[in-house]
């Protein structure tokens, strides 16, 4: 299976060729996917070299001329180092555009905390009027890409990974997916650990639903997955930043008894750099791990009476 990144240049070269007010813009990496485009585009696929805050300016400059501009490099150096770029070029602006990463939060193992951006969707979500999609499969991924970019002049963040799920699901940029039903609670399951969270609670009475757009977050489909009588139980389950989505679950279910648990990547600094998938395991993040954690949350809530 191809990974979401090998399928993003191919998809924004087709949107290239097929809308003329699309642009691509680069910061080096990414480039070579994209040459035979550029080749046919030279106007519209622009690589400013190693220059993240220039990146963001220059995608925030073509919006202000009207097009429709789509940025690409690692996570780390789109959202963190040119953030205030993000802030004032394109927020405070008032224009749009579609920022696309890959590398998500440790994919990039190898490349140690430079290349690690656990913390993106957390500070995407200190800015107003972002929408955030965490595609967990590439099919997911050219869905929500093409979503993003024919989103008139909306602000999108696409956080691409290079793990998946082993298949997709059919995500439409707004609503929860419900894959199981259970009485007990519910499980969110964010992007690509959907597969580990189902197999978490294989045999566990709980409800999993999968999240692939987190911001706006879909509060209704939420609610109406616990329901509105009794107390709720609700762990969200995502490859980002522990707690990151508390805050809107919170909100969503503020008139109701619950308790939340956020799972995700911890803030303590891992510094052997070790594979992605150790890092999974060492933040808690792989099946046996989630399992444990889901239980004795789930278990807690039922033996004070809920």
């Amino acid at each position: 299976m191809d990974t979401m990144r090998d399928r993003f240049a191919p998809v924004v070269s087709r949107i290239l060729d097929e809308d003329p007010r699309v642009a691509v813009v680069l910061a080096e990496i990414g480039r070579a996917p994209f040459a035979e485009a550029a080749r046919r585009h030279p106007d519209r696929v622009i690589n400013v070299g190693i220059r993240e805050q220039l990146l963001v300016g220059a995608g925030a400059g073509l919006a202000l001329a009207g097009m429709r501009p789509v940025l690409h490099t690692f996570a780390s150096f789109l959202v963190e180092r040119p953030f205030e770029q993000i802030k004032l070029d394109f927020g405070h602006q008032g224009v749009g555009g579609v920022l696309v990463s890959a590398g998500a939060s440790y994919d990039i193992a190898a490349g140690g905390f430079t290349h690690m951006a656990p913390g993106d969707v957390a500070l995407m979500d200190t800015l107003d009027g972002w929408t955030v999609h965490v595609p967990g499969h590439p099919d997911e991924a050219e869905v929500l890409l093409r979503q993003a970019v024919g989103a008139g002049d909306e602000r999108v963040y696409v956080r691409l990974s290079a793990q998946a799920n082993r298949e997709a699901l059919p995500v439409d940029g707004q609503r929860l997916l419900t894959v199981r039903e259970g009485r007990q609670g519910a499980v969110v399951a964010v992007g690509p650990l959907l597969d580990q969270a189902l197999a978490a609670t294989e045999g566990l009475d709980v409800s999993v639903l999968y999240a692939t757009t987190v911001r706006p977050f879909d509060s209704g489909g939420l609610r109406r997955a616990v329901g509105a009588d009794g107390a709720a139980d609700v762990v969200i389950v995502e490859p980002c930043l522990a707690g990151t989505s508390v805050g809107v679950v919170n909100d969503a279910l503020a008139d109701l008894p619950h308790r939340v648990l956020g799972l995700g990547v911890g803030r303590r600094e891992l510094r052997r750099y070790g594979s992605p998938e150790e890092h999974v395991a060492a933040h808690g993040l792989d099946a046996a791990a989630l399992r444990q954690r889901i239980s004795k949350f789930i278990g807690a809530g039922r033996g004070r009476g809920r």
